[in-house]
């Protein structure tokens, strides 16, 4: 089959991202054909790339590889506007060239319009996937929502990353579309995450970690990612605090650390692509990993990835983290910007070696079952396959198009 991907961010930097590049490895590697039409040059293997260049980059929240790049709220009608025919303009001839059997558009902001031209021009069907992060944006600036509504209504269907973000988007636009809506969450390849004796031996002589607990949170550095609450707790927590990541609050936070004279918390930034290695080789190494949102995060993506290095795990008690992490089972659930609380558990955990043991193992059994790619995969399979093209006499409608090129494989 030939999937056409519609996404509107670098593919690495973000959990949307690295779901998008997992999700098309999995579908070359069973012999689909995938193309991605995004503003990225570094390739995934075996996926057809397509490249955007907007005038200019923005953000909904964050993005540690946009550092200083505009939320799509602050913009005017006119930089939206540029942006929103610069994805048109690339879109429109990758679909002619690549003659996908079905579109797949992430995020529900400017690409559901996208995607819904191409099917009025082309005869596309298309689906749709929110991660949660797109409705905090919409809830916050709504002039994309008409637009959204007309494409939801022509959608195949709607896929979201979680059970909150499911109902988070019935809530924006109505009930009436229940139907349409589907949850397929995200998930890990979860042997990148076993780390290894000699790895770790790497990360302790590295960054000083020999013989210390640690205490790992990693993701962007914004307001609604509560790192300012895990500083906090830093001042009773009795190991190492390690953060990595980077984003718009960084000089807060390290101001905050100065403030607090902490010597057991350090901000390592941001990992590029060729450090994903290390990166993932950090949460088999932590004792304890913290994910502190302020927000309802609406999956979590390096929360799975913790939990498939069988790190016990404490996050905050909202959104969709909750179909993850049961409390006192494979991890703690905290309230919102609470660093007592925080502190708490984490050296509950710290000093029991067999709990942590335990947590950490039912952690991974979790992940395990439910959220690997290759259940995920064979779920949008089955979406696509049931969504895509089914008959000659439909592609005979659109105009340039051969029909033999869709039959499903």
């Amino acid at each position: 089959m030939k999937i056409m991907f519609l996404y509107m961010f670098p593919l690495w930097g973000n959990g949307s991202g690295a779901w998008l590049r997992a999700l098309s490895q999995m579908l070359v590697k069973r012999d689909h054909e995938v193309a991605i039409v995004a503003p990225e040059r570094r390739r995934v293997p075996g996926v057809k790339h397509y490249i955007v260049t907007p005038p200019q980059m923005g953000v909904f929240v964050g993005n540690p590889e946009l550092n200083g790049a505009k939320k799509y709220e602050d913009m005017n009608g006119v930089e939206l506007g540029k942006i929103y025919t610069s994805y048109i303009d690339a879109t429109l001839p990758a679909v002619k060239e690549f003659q996908p059997e079905i579109i797949h558009a992430f995020h529900t902001v400017f690409l559901p319009p996208v995607a819904r031209l191409a099917k009025v021009l082309y005869g596309i069907k298309f689906i749709l996937t929110t991660h949660g992060s797109d409705l905090h944006y919409l809830s916050r600036d709504r002039r994309f929502v008409g637009l959204m509504k007309d494409a939801l209504r022509v959608s195949a269907l709607v896929t979201a990353n979680s059970n909150f973000t499911r109902r988070w988007f019935l809530t924006m636009f109505g009930k009436e579309w229940s139907h349409k809506l589907r949850t397929i969450p995200g998930g890990v390849f979860i042997e990148e995450y076993e780390g290894t004796e000699k790895a770790h031996e790497q990360i302790n002589r590295k960054y000083g970690l020999k013989d210390k607990k640690v205490v790992l949170f990693t993701g962007r550095l914004t307001v609604h990612k509560g790192v300012e609450y895990l500083i906090k707790a830093a001042r009773q927590i009795k190991g190492e605090v390690i953060i990595l990541g980077d984003g718009p609050e960084r000089a807060y936070l390290e101001k905050k650390i100065t403030e607090y004279k902490l010597t057991n918390t350090h901000i390592l930034g941001y990992m590029s692509p060729k450090e994903q290695v290390n990166f993932k080789e950090f949460y088999s190494r932590a004792d304890v990993y913290v994910a502190p949102s302020t927000w309802n995060e609406p999956l979590g993506l390096v929360i799975l990835e913790a939990m498939a290095a069988r790190t016990p795990v404490i996050v905050t008690r909202s959104g969709g983290v909750t179909s993850l992490v049961k409390d006192g089972y494979n991890g703690y659930l905290v309230r919102p910007r609470n660093a007592t609380e925080i502190a708490e558990k984490v050296n509950a955990l710290l000093a029991n070696d067999a709990l942590r043991a335990k947590m950490g193992e039912r952690a991974h059994q979790i992940v395990a079952e439910r959220f690997t790619w290759e259940k995920i995969a064979t779920d949008f399979e089955r979406v696509y396959d049931k969504y895509s093209y089914t008959t000659r006499e439909y592609l005979r409608l659109v105009k340039g198009f051969t029909p033999n090129n869709h039959q499903k494989k």
